[in-house]
């Protein structure tokens, strides 16, 4: 088992809909294979890209295939796996694995807030009933629940917990996360304004949808990062910063579904309650990916 088989820019698709409200799977392959040839390190489908809590159990199934099958193990694929049950957890990320996911992506999901050993219980339960990695997911915004940099630290101590996602935009904890880490775990950032600062503070990958518009500048900042040209990836960072954050202000499926559509990509449907961008917001993201030219 590779126990840390992700680094650098892990791209997110978004799942399109067609008329009828059905995930379209051609579609979805298409766009997937935009992502695959963009440059980027690492696939991840099934996470908030990609609306997986709108999604039923057949469609997870149908995704998680349709992708293992077009990534055809050009590059490592992380497939997200969360869900509010351990159950249906566990169900998931079994399926991921035989599939020939690399690793599962899990955030704890609750109506109720969860208490620590409740999370811990959750992640243990899952890691014993896989052989893959595991990515610790803590993202407030999406949960509700904020997984204290302790016990996160914790779950590492599961066995094949090996990588941590952190998304809460906090620079203060990357650095305390990275520096709990020892050689067998590793830092992802998940917050995209704060792509440049995780990787100064030892990130290492970010996962992300923006490869969905503009590859070059996400692949830019890396390589600029890995080369340890601080002035390059500053200026990367700087020419798509104004777009990574209406990214997370307007909801990452709402922007990449209007991004590709003004970019003459067919992008498919939102899955209600979701609504595309409103015509100004449109206007919006047009001038923000002009800056991104």
């Amino acid at each position: 088992m590779n126990r840390i088989p992700f680094e650098g820019v892990i791209a997110y698709p978004i799942t399109p809909f067609d008329d009828q409200d059905r995930v379209d799977l051609p579609l979805f392959r298409s766009l997937l294979e935009r992502l695959v040839i963009s440059g980027a390190n690492g696939i991840a489908p099934l996470g908030s890209t990609g609306v997986l809590p709108y999604l039923r159990r057949e469609e997870e199934e149908a995704l998680t295939e349709a992708t293992l099958q077009q990534v055809d193990g050009r590059l490592p694929v992380l497939v997200g796996v969360s869900h509010l049950t351990t159950a249906d957890t566990i169900y998931h990320a079994r399926f991921a694995e035989k599939a020939g996911a690399a690793a599962v992506m899990i955030l704890p999901m609750s109506y109720w807030k969860l208490s620590d050993e409740e999370i811990f219980r959750h992640y243990e339960s899952v890691a014993q009933a896989i052989n893959i990695p595991i990515m610790a997911y803590n993202n407030p915004a999406t949960s509700g629940l904020d997984m204290s940099p302790a016990l996160l630290r914790r779950l590492l101590g599961i066995d094949n917990v090996t990588m941590i996602k952190e998304s809460s935009g906090d620079i203060h904890r990357m650095h305390l996360l990275q520096q709990m880490l020892g050689d067998d775990a590793a830092l992802y950032n998940g917050s995209n304004p704060m792509a440049l600062a995780a990787f100064a503070a030892g990130a290492r990958g970010w996962c992300t949808a923006a490869p969905n518009l503009v590859p070059e500048q996400n692949n830019a900042l890396y390589q600029a990062i890995r080369q340890n040209d601080l002035a390059r990836a500053q200026a990367s960072f700087t020419q798509q910063a104004g777009l990574l954050r209406f990214m997370v202000a307007k909801g990452l499926p709402r922007v990449v579904q209007a991004g590709l559509e003004l970019r003459g990509i067919p992008s498919g449907g939102l899955r209600k309650p979701l609504l595309p961008l409103s015509a100004d917001e449109k206007n919006t993201l047009q001038e923000l990916l002009k800056a991104c030219s």
